[in-house]
């Protein structure tokens, strides 16, 4: 099984993972809209011989298989204030 990735060119860090190059057919026209125009990044196989930076092959596969695209998002902003507040209780 191999997979398509584009890259939104409205969202930094976010990504679109389908089936095939240029088929969004079955990725819901509200997501599209709030994505963007997509921009190819790569293409892949999923059988394991490349690893993901930050989303789980398997995740990525299952996604593929029942919705016929994954999303992913940029990881969530770290909280400074909670780091702090973490190593403040530390000492």
């Amino acid at each position: 099984m191999h997979c398509v990735i584009y890259r939104s060119m409205k969202r930094d860090q976010t990504y679109l993972y389908v089936e095939k190059k240029g088929d969004f057919s079955r990725v819901p026209e509200e997501l599209m809209l709030s994505f963007g125009q997509p921009k190819l990044a790569m293409m892949i196989p999923l059988d394991g011989s490349k690893r993901l930076a930050n989303a789980s092959l398997d995740n990525v596969k299952q996604a593929l298989k029942d919705q016929g695209y994954y999303l992913q998002l940029p990881p969530p902003p770290e909280s400074l204030l909670k780091t702090h507040l973490c190593e403040q209780t530390k000492k």
